[in-house]
Order: structure tokens, then C-alpha cells, then sequence
């Protein structure tokens, strides 16, 4: 018989590259905290033991070896079936014991996504400044851009239900996938909650796999990306208004100087001028177009979403 946590299927993922140091002790953690979960690990292409000791620990274990946190999310979210996913990284730097708390405001309040707010617990360097810094400024640039709501855009612990994961496309390659989770749960306007949980520092004997400036900077790189792929009416706006400001700023003194003169002294200025203002209007054309596109695409997403049943609280039998 299927063990079941208020009568939904739940697993627990835990993607890993190189923790052979810490990941026992997670899966025990887990473990311990939600006995009827079934615990995979995938071992993101790791050249230490991490999935001879996840093994042993007890957990179902599946090699991915395209590195990159994002290629493994992709391949989680395809291959795992469950009702409820709860997504931890396997450094044990996250709190297993949250993870009922977790999951039952996902049941009690049908929601999609529910993300464990990190709040820094115990001694050591547990959030170093930059971490802490470059989470801040991108989580404010995403609510600026597509909307408030999460307080920490980068955090690894995520509870999602089976809709939330079957209509996340998975783009991303690396560690950048925190971000489009966000966006998608933004721009899909899913039910999302947060809750606060400790953060401890790494275990001795393992080690971070974060850059602050190369992962920084890649993320950065994917709001972008996202921004001109879910935001391209804007995008094109801004740059059609940008380049007709710009034709007008040298065309402006050249007409001027034609009604006084009847001449036209600078004629390569005037071809520019006319030439960027064709091109603002060419990208007014594309904004129209584009804008288009995303709203079929969109739909499709939405009605994919809807196709996939909700978390619903079991009904209790009469007595």
C-alpha cells in the first residue's frame, strides 16, 4: 500500500553535485520530518559518493549528467509523478522539520508554490554578504519588473503542487532556474506563499558550488532574457520611443533650418534621422506583434496549467 501525507503522494527531491558530506544526514532529516514522503536524489554528474551514500541512506537515486541545477529541475519535474513536490538542496543547509509546515499551508490554502523565506541560524559564515546583497537586488529588480510578492527569489526550498510542476517549461541550464520558477509562478498569477525557515551553514567537509560574480551575473542575464521573451510589447515600446527621440533630436534643427533656408546643408544627418525613425516605427510594428504572440502563448500556458488537477484537502469519511 502507497504511503500518502493527507492522502496526497508526496516527494521529496533533492538535486546534488558533489555532497557526499552532507547528504546522509539530509535524507535522514527528510526522513525523520515526513516519513511517508519517498526521497529521490539526483546526482548531478558528482565525481565523489554522493549517490553510493544516498543509496545506502535509503533514497532512490537517478543520475543526470548534464550539469546544472537547471537541467536537473527539468529532469525532476518530468520524470518524478507525485501529488506534492518539496525541493531542498542537498547541502543541509535547509530546516527537513519545516517541510510538514510547508506542505500543509500548500494543502490547507490550495496553493501552487509555498518557499521557504531563509533566515540565517547558528555561527559561522551561514549568508555571506554577497549572497545576501545580490539576492536582494534581484528579487527587487524581478518585483519591480514583473511583480511584488517574493521576499527571496533564490531560495532552494520550494514545495510545489503536480499543476505547478507540469507547466513549467524548465528552460534554464543553471542556477538561474530559481528565477523562472518565480517569473512563471508571476506571470502564470498562481497561488504562491512564504514561510520563514533556518538557514544553516554548510556541514564540514562540503563545500559551496555558488559563484557570487559568475552566478550573479547569470541570473542577471536571465531576467533579461525573460523580460524581452514575457515583456516584449514593452521592450520594443521603449526602444521605438528611444530611437524616434533620438531622430527627432537631429531632425528637428535640419527642418527648421529648411523652412528658413530652403536648403538642406546636411544631408547625411537627414538620411540618418529619417532612417531611425523608420526603424522606432519598425519596432512600434514588432511591439504590436509580439504582444500577440505572447498573449497566444500565454493562453496555452494557462490552459495547460488548468488541465492538471489542484492540490484539494481529502475529504474525511462520515463517522
Amino acid at each position: 500500500m502507497k504511503k500518502t501525507y493527507r492522502g496526497h503522494r508526496v516527494a521529496i527531491v533533492l538535486p546534488c553535485h558533489n555532497e557526499e558530506a552532507a547528504i546522509g544526514q539530509v535524507i535522514e532529516s527528510f526522513s525523520r520530518a515526513m516519513p511517508q514522503a519517498r526521497i529521490f536524489v539526483f546526482d548531478n554528474a558528482s565525481t565523489d559518493k554522493t549517490g553510493e551514500v544516498a543509496r545506502k541512506a535509503g533514497a532512490t537515486v537517478v543520475f543526470e549528467p548534464s550539469k546544472g541545477k537547471g537541467n536537473v529541475v527539468r529532469r525532476i519535474f518530468a520524470d518524478v509523478e507525485a501529488d506534492i513536490y518539496v525541493m531542498a538542496d542537498g547541502d543541509g543547509t535547509y530546516d527537513a522539520g519545516k517541510a510538514p509546515e510547508l506542505v500543509d499551508m500548500l494543502i490547507d490554502n490550495r496553493l501552487d508554490m509555498v518557499v521557504g523565506v531563509r533566515r540565517p541560524d547558528g555561527e559561522g559564515q551561514v549568508y555571506r554578504f554577497g549572497h545576501s546583497f545580490g539576492n536582494r537586488l534581484l528579487t527587487g529588480t524581478v518585483a519591480r519588473i514583473f511583480g511584488a510578492g517574493f521576499s527571496d527569489m533564490l531560495s532552494g526550498y520550494r514545495v510545489f503542487s503536480r499543476r505547478f510542476v507540469k507547466s513549467f517549461p524548465a528552460l534554464s541550464r543553471g542556477f538561474e532556474i530559481e528565477t523562472e520558477l518565480t517569473i512563471h509562478a508571476l506571470e502564470l498569477r498562481a497561488p504562491y506563499a512564504e514561510i520563514e525557515t533556518s538557514y544553516y551553514a554548510r556541514p564540514k567537509g562540503s563545500s559551496s558550488k555558488l559563484s557570487t560574480y559568475r552566478d550573479g551575473a547569470r541570473i542577471a542575464k536571465a531576467i533579461l532574457r525573460l523580460l524581452i521573451r514575457e515583456r516584449p510589447r514593452q521592450v520594443n515600446l521603449m526602444l521605438s520611443f528611444s530611437m524616434a527621440t533620438a531622430s527627432l533630436v537631429l531632425g528637428i534643427p535640419i527642418i527648421l533650418e529648411y523652412l528658413q533656408t530652403g536648403l538642406v546643408p546636411r544631408f547625411p544627418t537627414a538620411f540618418l534621422a529619417a532612417i531611425i525613425m523608420l526603424g522606432a516605427m519598425l519596432m512600434a510594428v514588432c511591439a504590436v506583434i509580439l504582444d500577440s504572440v505572447v498573449t497566444g502563448r500565454s493562453e496555452a500556458k494557462r490552459l495547460i496549467y488548468l488541465g492538471v488537477p489542484g492540490v484539494r484537502e481529502q475529504e474525511k469519511p462520515d463517522s
